[in-house]
């Protein structure tokens, strides 16, 4: 039970982590998430709890934030899909749209301040995604003694180097 645990929070952890927040940090390559560097993922983490010696109320502590993460960015999935498609009305994209298996006629002209609105909410939506997935990942990296984190730190960074390798091998 506990595998089966383990594996699925695995696997919702990393649909969360993959769409974390974007901070003006500077990043270490072009292209890399600055995060990385300051943050571990759930599933890092839960993988390297044994190297990491992770205590059980640690365990705890980052389950349930993940769990709590999850309900919450269900939530605000449900509610970006339903602004993005009011949105989608408000710009009428294309000469014909289909929404909810409606055929609906653009407009000839856009209601400006209507779109503008619409997009201010789409924006709040993902402002709030983004903040939730950057709470997630501050709550783990606060639940982790400092050795923890240069474990990991030391266990990522062993990672990247293999992943790198083949790349170098083939230039």
């Amino acid at each position: 039970m506990k595998r089966l645990l383990t594996s699925l929070l695995l696997s919702a952890a990393s649909s969360i982590v993959s769409a974390s927040a974007q901070v003006p940090i500077p990043a270490g390559r072009p292209g890399e998430d600055p995060l990385t560097r300051l943050f571990f993922p759930p599933e890092l983490v839960l993988q390297q709890a044994q190297a990491i010696a992770l205590q059980p109320g640690q365990r705890t502590t980052i389950i349930n934030a993940v769990k709590a993460a999850q309900g919450d960015l269900l939530d605000l999935q449900v509610q970006m899909s339903d602004r993005s498609q009011e949105l989608m009305k408000l710009l009428g994209a294309g000469p014909l749209i289909v929404v909810d298996g409606k055929t609906i006629n653009p407009p000839e002209r856009l209601d400006e301040a209507a779109v503008l609105a619409q997009v201010d909410r789409v924006l709040a939506v993902e402002r709030d995604v983004k903040r939730r997935q950057l709470q997630l990942l501050i709550r783990i990296r606060n639940a982790l003694t400092r050795e923890q984190q240069e474990q990991l730190t030391r266990v990522r960074q062993a990672q990247e180097l293999q992943k790198r390798q083949p790349d170098q091998e083939l230039r």
